[in-house]
């Protein structure tokens, strides 16, 4: 199984945290969001992750090797990738292989995904996380859940008190999404996006045309691609821990609520 960790935002919620690191490094009682996300993934046995990066982008790096990822160079498989995407070093961690890509410009959830998509160009269906979320989410359920119905995408939801601010779906009476609005100004549900999903490569049918590799115009998941896949995507609501790490308070409440969530994981 392959993943696109999306882990490249400014966080610009949490400043002054984030003007010396980046988002996905802040620590949550000692270790960072990413390494918790890192040890998630191989809980379930996700084989390769593609990290994004942007914001002071050698400090990611740093935690690899502070961490004990050790550099992987395979030289058949450098011949198969883009050079000019898979720009930084790759890590071994275990079982686990976690490629390093580098973004000048922030490219957007869509964007990233589609500038890197020969990295599961090959695959059956592989996974869309956002590195911004806290969370124990079953990885391994949902992606059961996801080959069951046989569409191209599955979103994780889960129920929240403040539906204007997030990407909220509708489903029918068997789960599979009939419309999907990020931000709705009239929410029809309380179901959110959770920025955990499973996807098909087929989803790049959806992706707008005309798009040089060279340059990849930014492009939203929420805004651009999703409202396209109504009709072929399914909803998995997420009974688990997650937590979206958008600002102080936040980030507070995951400090106090994470060492029982893990402990209990």
């Amino acid at each position: 199984m392959k993943a696109f960790l999306l882990a490249a935002g400014f966080g610009t919620r949490l400043r002054p945290l984030t003007d010396s690191i980046p988002k996905c490094l802040v620590p949550i009682n000692g270790k960072p969001l990413l390494q918790i996300w890192l040890d998630l993934c191989q809980r379930h046995r996700i084989t390769e992750v593609l990290v994004n990066t942007h914001h002071l982008p050698h400090l990611v790096r740093e935690c690899f090797e502070v961490n004990g990822y050790k550099l992987y160079v395979d030289k058949n498989k450098a011949e198969e990738l883009n050079q000019s995407t898979y720009n930084l070093p790759t890590y071994q961690h275990g079982a686990m292989r976690i490629f390093l890509t580098h973004e000048p410009v922030l490219l957007g959830s869509g964007g990233t995904i589609l500038a890197n998509r020969e990295f599961v160009d090959n695959e059956k269906e592989f996974f869309i996380l956002y590195g911004d979320n806290l969370t124990n989410a079953n990885l391994t359920e949902l992606i059961r859940f996801h080959r069951g119905h046989g569409e191209l995408f599955t979103m994780g939801l889960f129920k929240t008190d403040r539906p204007t601010s997030c990407g909220i779906a509708e489903l029918n009476g068997d789960g599979r999404i009939i419309s999907f609005e990020e931000k709705p100004k009239s929410p029809k549900t309380n179901l959110a996006a959770a920025g955990v999903y499973a996807a098909s490569p087929k989803i790049f049918n959806f992706f707008p045309d005309g798009q040089r590799e060279d340059f990849i115009k930014p492009l939203d998941l929420g805004f651009h691609i999703l409202p396209k896949l109504v009709g072929h995507m399914y909803g998995y609501l997420i009974d688990d821990y997650l937590l979206d790490i958008g600002d102080m308070e936040s980030y507070q409440k995951a400090r106090e609520e994470w060492p029982r969530v893990s402990r209990l994981s």
